[in-house]
C-alpha cells in the first residue's frame, strides 16, 4: 500500500525580491525626466509600500513603474493590495499606500477547497491548516492536476505557491 502523497498550497512574498524592486523603481522616479519636480517618490512606511506625487495620475505611474520591477522580479501583482486603487489626497499631494499579502485568507482557502472537490480528479483530499493548504492523494498524477488547476482559476485573489511536494 502507497502512502499518499502531498504538497502545501500557500502565498509567500519574497520580501527580498520586493524590496530590490522598489529600490529599482524609485531609482527609475529618480531619474526620469516625466518625475522632475512633481514630488514623486516610493518607500516603504512599516510593512506597507508608500508611493507620493503631486497629482492622482502621477501616483498611477509611480505604481506603474513598481508593478513592472515586480513583474521583472517574478512577484505576483495580487501580492500587493492597494485597496481601490485609488490615491488618496493629502494635502497638496496624493498618496497610495500598498500593503504586502502574505498568507491565504479564511475566503481564499474555502475557495481553493471547494474548486479541488468540484472539479479537481476523484480521491484527491485538500485540508485547510491555518493560512495554507494541504492537498493530499494516493496518486502523484493526480497532484499535478490540481496545481494546474490552481494555477488558472481566476477566482482566487491570492499568489498561490506550492511547497512541500512529496
Amino acid at each position: 500500500m502507497a502512502a499518499d502523497s502531498s504538497f502545501d498550497v500557500v502565498s509567500k512574498v519574497d520580501r527580498q525580491e520586493v524590496d530590490n524592486a522598489l529600490n529599482q523603481a524609485a531609482k527609475e522616479i529618480a531619474q526620469r525626466y516625466d518625475f522632475k519636480g512633481v514630488g514623486a517618490s516610493i518607500t516603504w512606511s512599516g510593512d506597507a509600500v508608500l508611493m507620493v506625487a503631486n497629482s492622482p495620475e502621477r501616483v498611477l505611474a509611480v505604481l506603474d513603474v513598481f508593478q513592472t520591477k515586480l513583474i521583472r522580479r517574478n512577484v505576483s501583482l495580487k501580492a500587493i493590495d492597494t485597496g481601490d486603487g485609488e490615491p488618496k489626497p493629502s494635502g497638496k499631494e496624493s498618496r497610495l499606500l500598498g500593503t504586502l499579502r502574505e498568507g491565504l485568507s479564511q475566503e481564499n482557502a474555502k475557495r481553493i477547497t471547494k474548486l479541488i472537490r468540484d472539479e479537481g480528479p476523484r480521491g484527491v483530499k485538500a485540508q485547510i491548516t491555518g493560512d495554507e493548504v494541504r492537498v493530499s492523494s494516493k496518486s502523484r498524477n493526480d497532484l499535478q492536476a490540481v496545481i494546474a488547476l490552481l494555477k488558472d482559476a481566476d477566482d482566487i485573489d491570492a499568489a498561490l505557491q506550492f511547497v512541500n511536494y512529496r
